[in-house]
């Protein structure tokens, strides 16, 4: 199981966001590098980026904040969203030392674009699946579409996605407990991991993910309870592995 710190980045700074409302913000840093050096050191295996302002204006805005941390953890893996549409954005992460984008509203909008970035970037493309009451919602979360979450999920199967990390929007920074059922229920209906996010709180909500990791739940992404302290990273991190060895 994946323990994956979120740094949520917006105008430069490590901020973290209700239910995907840029009014209702929280600055948790004024430099990134720095909070992920803290994740680092806690012993996470991956970290978790979003450029906040660049899903609102549907292209990249703290691309060189991205790059500073990719520069000062080349060895770790990074997976980052957040205003990606088009193929010059994910190339230019990946020289920046990024192992994987999330694809979120462009996949909704458009899934060839998906199938033709997994073509050309095999391996390093993901897809972000943010929904409400099972339907997903796009641009930020500001518009809520016709499309089921697990409908789009087979549809990105077998293009090639290296996995689909769902996050249900109810529950987001709202430090309710993670939505397990919702997340299993779109885990076993494919066959590639999924990444749960949204509403995780406490260790409760971890040890309730490993037991259905057999079921395809292959990792959580962490924010505010990391951020608050409701969650203490390297103590989840080192019960994670006692469990897995």
């Amino acid at each position: 199981m994946l323990l994956i710190p979120a740094i949520d980045l917006k105008d430069g700074k490590c901020v973290r966001l209700r239910q995907g409302l840029m009014e209702d913000v929280t600055v948790f840093s004024d430099n990134p590098v720095d909070t992920a050096k803290r994740w680092v050191d806690a012993g996470t295996k991956r970290l978790h980026l979003v450029d906040l302002n660049g899903a609102f204006e549907g292209k990249p805005v703290n691309g060189e904040v991205v790059k500073a941390i990719a520069q000062a953890f080349p060895d770790l893996p990074i997976q980052i969203g957040g205003g990606i549409r088009d193929e010059e954005t994910v190339q230019a992460y990946l020289d920046a030392g990024v192992q994987y984008c999330i694809i979120g509203t462009k996949a909704v909008q458009d899934p060839q674009f998906v199938i033709d970035l997994c073509a050309k970037f095999p391996g390093h493309i993901i897809v972000g699946i943010d929904a409400k009451n099972g339907m997903v919602a796009t641009d930020g979360w500001a518009e809520e579409s016709t499309t089921s979450a697990i409908d789009l999920a087979q549809k990105f199967e077998k293009a090639g996605v290296s996995a689909i990390v769902y996050t249900d929007i109810a529950r987001d920074g709202m430090m309710q407990g993670v939505n397990i059922d919702e997340t299993v229920k779109l885990a076993e209906s494919i066959s590639i991991p999924v990444i749960a996010s949204g509403g995780v709180t406490n260790m409760d909500d971890i040890k309730g993910l490993l037991e259905v990791e057999s079921r395809g739940v292959s990792g959580t992404i962490l924010g505010r309870s990391i951020y608050e302290g409701t969650i203490d990273l390297a103590e989840a991190q080192a019960y994670v592995d006692s469990v897995a060895s």
